[in-house]
């Protein structure tokens, strides 16, 4: 015993004399550092959110969509280009890019362009839109003839023809009449966004009560996604025509939707609805939801002021904002499975929720006080997903409806899925455009405004 505790003295003498030596000066500790200062190690860069880098990041990404999206008619065989729409016959085709310039995904891309036009003043954006929808404009009257006249013939604009669902009609219709309305068009596009319309409101399948819906997987089954690939079509219809028939449906197949699909004690939607089928699975996709909190942004962009339906969406919209604003992973990002927090981190619904957050705080339908931080945040880790080249990474491809966790955890992601580029330039727009006009600061560490 005598032997341990001798030992035991020494090793603490040792130990209080190493402790009061000179390195001890060095080291940081509460009473040399308020260490409440110390810079964490943030694997998303914290408070460094600067109008320049979202410009420099804008850049990137415009740059290589227009080089990877040509406008330009060539022989399907010979890959040539032809010398006008005069030489348009069966067998040309579009110059193949990384991306369809026809798309629902590229129609928000269009959109997402005038955006980043209005906010930062930069007319290149604006003229990606243009060029793009007045070459489709200008040779959609050849290729619509020859469909008449051979009728197993498809051409490359045969969903613009004939469109045969809503991911047809509604995201390009919508950018074509923002397109439109803007004045920089050559071209009259109004004809092709009246037909996308006509087939919105009469031509797409319902259930008995009219709600707008599709027999896939099942019958009778109701998409959220659909929300955006209707709605704010029939809203900027409204906008152009003047005529309340297109608001009034707009407003009234939100609420058949959100009154069957908004999961009142989460504040969040599911993905999809089968009529019939009970008990129903939930899953809270991420980008669906994007496409539902954006299609309210887009109704309340759209209606009049003092439009009577205004109140309600308003208040849906901060609903729905108060259940996403504590799923926020702490890099920034949101999850594949909103509530679930081993699913994936995405990018696609993280642009999405990003700009509408900014865009309610820009409009003042949200407090910069409680949401500002979040969307910056937000921004830094998309930054983080913008590679060298200009190319969108961590994208959910594509993705149907599914009833099992399973199909949602493992979707695949990919840099060409066209669904992130749209969201992306969009949230960096509205970023741009919210600390240009407002300030935050960095108080006691934190991200405040």
């Amino acid at each position: 015993m005598k032997t341990i505790y001798f030992f035991s003295v020494t090793v603490l003498i040792w130990y209080g004399c190493q402790t009061s030596g000179p390195a001890s000066q060095a080291e940081t500790n509460d009473a040399n550092t308020p260490l409440h200062l110390l810079k964490p190690d943030y694997p998303v860069a914290y408070g460094e959110t600067t109008v320049d880098s979202i410009e420099a990041d804008l850049d990137k990404i415009y740059a290589y969509l227009e080089s990877a999206t040509p406008a330009v008619l060539e022989h399907g065989t010979t890959h040539t280009e032809l010398d006008g729409v005069g030489e348009v016959d069966t067998n040309t085709i579009f110059r193949k890019g990384d991306f369809r310039l026809i798309s629902y995904e590229w129609g928000v891309t269009y959109g997402a362009m005038l955006r980043a036009t209005e906010a930062t003043g930069d007319e290149k954006y604006a003229q990606y839109t243009y060029d793009r929808l007045d070459f489709l404009s200008k040779v959609l009257p050849a290729f619509r003839s020859l469909e008449e006249r051979y009728a197993n013939y498809r051409s490359p604009m045969h969903s613009v023809i004939n469109p045969q669902a809503l991911d047809d009609a509604g995201a390009m219709c919508a950018a074509m009449i923002k397109a439109q309305l803007s004045g920089g068009l050559e071209q009259d596009i109004r004809p092709i966004a009246d037909h996308y319309v006509d087939y919105i409101m009469n031509g797409e399948f319902r259930l008995k009560d009219g709600t707008l819906a599709r027999n896939r997987p099942q019958p009778n089954t109701l998409w959220l996604d659909d929300l955006y690939m209707s709605l704010p079509a029939l809203a900027q219809m409204g906008k152009i025509t003047g005529n309340s028939k297109y608001t009034d449906e707009a407003i009234r197949q939100f609420w058949l939707f959100a009154d069957r699909m908004f999961v009142t004690d989460k504040n969040l939607y599911m993905h999809g609805w089968v009529e019939g089928m009970e008990p129903h699975p939930v899953f809270h996709w991420g980008r669906a939801n994007g496409w539902a909190l954006l299609t309210k942004v887009e109704l309340l962009n759209a209606l009049p002021d003092q439009h009577p339906a205004r109140e309600g969406l308003l208040a849906q919209f901060q609903k729905h904002v108060s259940g996403l604003a504590p799923l926020q992973h702490g890099t920034g990002f949101w999850h594949q499975l909103l509530n679930k927090n081993d699913s994936y981190l995405e990018t696609s619904a993280t642009a999405i929720f990003a700009y509408c957050m900014a865009r309610g705080i820009n409009a003042g339908w949200l407090d910069a006080k409680a949401y500002g931080p979040a969307v910056l945040q937000a921004w830094n880790a998309i930054h983080t997903k913008i590679n060298a080249q200009g190319q969108v990474e961590g994208t959910c491809v594509g993705t149907g409806m599914g009833f099992d966790p399973a199909f949602y955890y493992y979707r695949p992601v990919n840099k060409f899925a066209a669904h992130g580029y749209g969201p992306v330039i969009m949230a960096g727009a509205e970023v741009y455009e919210l600390i240009a006009t407002r300030k935050y600061v960095i108080n006691d560490s934190a991200v405040q405004f």
